[in-house]
């Protein structure tokens, strides 16, 4: 009997465990008011979050006719949403995707939303995982799920509309989302080696310049991989960004930064100094650099295992 009690507790413990940590609220370092983790409509439509969510929502004008040519065919779909409570496109294409779900009468069981942070220490990432393995690098991103595969995904923003993009995905039409030259790197990454693709270097460079519509977005999808302490992924990602866009001074201070993290100290100066002879107005540079021989001074084993 005894044993029954306890297990009940232990089961009841976690059932409630479970419902407290949805719509879990906190604050920022600016004391902003953050979302994080699983959440639902709920958790968006009170506090500071319902001053955008609801606005938006009312005011966003669903294409019905387009909407009730794939209401019947999204029925068999489950959705992720990853967002950030605390970003701008987040703010625009979430409420209005919740109401272009509500007007083909999309089951909400069906939906799974997820909130990321945004500090560098978690940079788009949710306190338990849920992005892990998922190439979240832009929110929101909206995946679509049939069978428990994926079919596809519109990432930050659709490419004509939210009814016309999910009308594409679910009737198997030709549909490739923003950032395609991420989606490809992601890709490489998860099927080659580093060394591999250094091979294939000077082909990269030249297939991704052509797809790529700005330094961003590598960088941003460095970020993401530095968060996640893929040290040598940035590395090859942030290097592979200047080589694309060798007069870019921000490639070369993200390379310097992930140099830095990795303390090879040497590369990292090497890479702020490229920064300030691009441009030598840079504060933030002049900083690193003063920063990165103070660590040199006081760390000079690092120095010598990294030449080792």
């Amino acid at each position: 009997m005894k044993r029954t009690v306890t297990l009940l507790i232990i089961l009841l413990n976690l059932h409630f465990g479970v419902s407290q940590t949805l719509n879990n609220l906190t604050t920022d370092k600016n004391g902003n008011e953050l979302l994080l983790g699983e959440i639902n409509r709920k958790g968006l439509a009170k506090n500071s979050f319902n001053q955008w969510f609801s606005k938006n929502y009312d005011d966003y004008l669903v294409n019905k006719k387009v909407v009730k040519g794939f209401k019947s065919l999204l029925h068999s779909y489950e959705i992720k949403v990853f967002l950030g409570t605390w970003c701008g496109d987040s703010k625009r294409e979430v409420p209005n995707f919740y109401k272009v779900l509500d007007a083909a009468n999309f089951p909400e069981n069906q939906l799974k939303v997820i909130a990321v942070n945004k500090t560098r220490n978690a940079y788009k990432q949710s306190p338990n995982g849920e992005e892990k393995g998922l190439n979240i690098h832009r929110v929101p991103t909206f995946i679509f799920y049939k069978d428990g595969k994926e079919v596809n995904r519109i990432v930050e923003f659709p490419k004509e509309t939210l009814e016309r993009d999910i009308f594409k995905i679910v009737s198997n039409k030709k549909y490739t989302p923003n950032y395609r030259v991420v989606s490809q790197m992601d890709d490489l990454l998860n099927s080659k080696t580093i060394d591999n693709l250094k091979l294939d270097e000077s082909v990269l460079v030249s297939k991704f310049a052509e797809l790529v519509k700005g330094s961003r977005e590598l960088n941003t999808y460095g970020y993401v991989l530095l968060s996640a302490g893929e040290i040598e992924k940035v590395l090859y990602v942030f290097d592979l960004n200047t080589k694309i866009f060798p007069y870019k001074s921000n490639t070369y201070d993200s390379l310097g930064e992930a140099y830095f993290a990795s303390k090879n100290y040497t590369e990292a100066l090497k890479n702020f100094y490229k920064v300030l002879s691009l441009n030598p107005d840079d504060g933030d540079a002049v900083k690193m650099v003063s920063t990165i021989k103070n660590e040199m001074k006081q760390n000079p084993s690092d120095i010598n295992s990294k030449k080792n």
